[in-house]
């Protein structure tokens, strides 16, 4: 039986494109569009050196769903402000674990206390699916 070594990898090899990040005061119109141009379905609200929160498109969907008025909405309503953090060294078995532990489809990734990317549910998946598709099924 093969081992997956997709845990092992580093959570660093994921996370390449820079921290998006919206403003505090930004509407849940300016953050769909901020998510749209940057294709990503996350957003760091406040900067990168001082993170107020994460909004996610979970987040925007829910505006809609409740039905609060989107222009009048602001991220820092919606967004949550629980963040989890890794370290840049952790690997993506033990941020797969820390995801499931606090149950969030997102992470920060710190580099000695500094923001350096966003690790996402799919980015994780996206490791171990291709994992596993290099692996030759075992015969019958």
């Amino acid at each position: 039986m093969l081992m997956s070594l997709a845990g092992s990898l580093p959570v660093a090899a994921l996370i390449g494109a820079p921290v998006v990040c919206v403003d505090r005061g930004a509407t849940i119109p300016e953050a769909a569009g901020t998510m749209a141009a940057a294709g990503v379905g996350a957003l760091v609200v406040g900067t990168g050196d001082d993170p107020a929160g994460i909004v996610t498109e979970h987040d925007l969907v829910g505006v809609l769903a409740t039905g609060l008025q989107p222009e009048a909405t602001r991220v820092t309503d919606v967004a949550s402000t629980l963040l989890v953090w890794c370290d840049v060294e952790a690997t993506v078995a033990e941020v797969a674990e820390l995801m499931m532990e606090r149950y969030v489809r997102h992470v920060l990734v710190e580099d000695q206390g500094r923001l350096v990317g966003v690790v996402s549910a799919r980015d994780i998946l996206g490791v171990y699916a291709a994992d596993d598709a290099d692996v030759e099924p075992l015969d019958a």
